[in-house]
């Protein structure tokens, strides 16, 4: 109660155009809403696909609880809370790569597959931190070597071994394994524009300086719910065929 005595104390306190504080709103209730949609669908799946919608939930939900915990922060202190957004990233990216492996685990994905998208996507994470919060003075550097790990699963879904599997499955799977690729390609490239936005470096004269937490409320909205729904997509049609 304590909490939500809190949370109603600082909503009043918001200014009604801060439109940064509005995504934050509007994020979590987004969010929360889908984890509530994937969980309560599980029961109409069988095992082979519940665990890809729980998985699904498990993300949003994530999210939602650390976006209650940026939407106060940001209230009190008008500051990005980029402590809190990376310690969300660092779980539920792993899971959204955690989701080709399981689409594709039954055209014979292997651990090796799911490893390395994990440990890439930790490698991409890592990094982003050091440049935006722990370097700021060397942004461009730790900005590049992220870059290199996002180029890497990139890579690994479009023309790697995981678009080889995608490929022999075919039907559905090879159809919205492509769908979950442009999330990874476009919705995913929204991160370093906001990356380039909030910090200094060769890029700032090109770009300028921006609203980084409206780019990443925007995508991570996008690419998590977004994400998400399309498992759903491919689960409901796989239970019909």
């Amino acid at each position: 109660m304590k909490t939500l005595f809190l949370t109603s104390e600082i909503a009043t306190k918001l200014d009604p155009t801060d439109y940064v504080g509005f995504t934050f709103f509007v994020g979590c209730m987004a969010m929360m809403a889908a984890s509530a949609f994937f969980f309560l669908s599980l029961s109409q799946f069988d095992k082979k696909w519940r665990t890809s919608v729980l998985v699904s939930g498990l993300i949003t939900f994530i999210a939602a609880v650390h976006y209650f915990y940026m939407r106060d922060y940001w209230a009190s202190f008008m500051e990005s809370p980029t402590f809190f957004r990376y310690v969300d990233w660092v779980l539920t990216v792993p899971l959204m790569c955690v989701e080709f492996y399981l689409i594709l685990k039954v055209v014979g994905a292997t651990k090796t597959l799911l490893w390395k998208m994990i440990i890439f996507s930790l490698i991409m994470l890592v990094t982003g931190y050091f440049g935006e919060a722990v370097y700021p003075g060397q942004a461009a550097l730790w900005g590049f070597i992220s870059g290199l790990a996002y180029f890497y699963i990139v890579y690994e879904i479009w023309l790697g071994s995981a678009k080889k599997l995608a490929q022999a499955a075919g039907g559905d799977i090879l159809k919205y394994h492509k769908i979950l690729c442009w999330f990874v390609l476009v919705g995913w490239a929204i991160y370093p524009l906001g990356y380039m936005l909030g910090t200094d470096g060769w890029y700032t004269n090109i770009l300028g300086s921006g609203s980084v937490d409206v780019a990443y409320n925007i995508a991570d909205a996008i690419n998590k719910i977004g994400f998400g729904l399309v498992i759903y997509a491919l689960a409901v049609k796989s239970q019909k065929a």
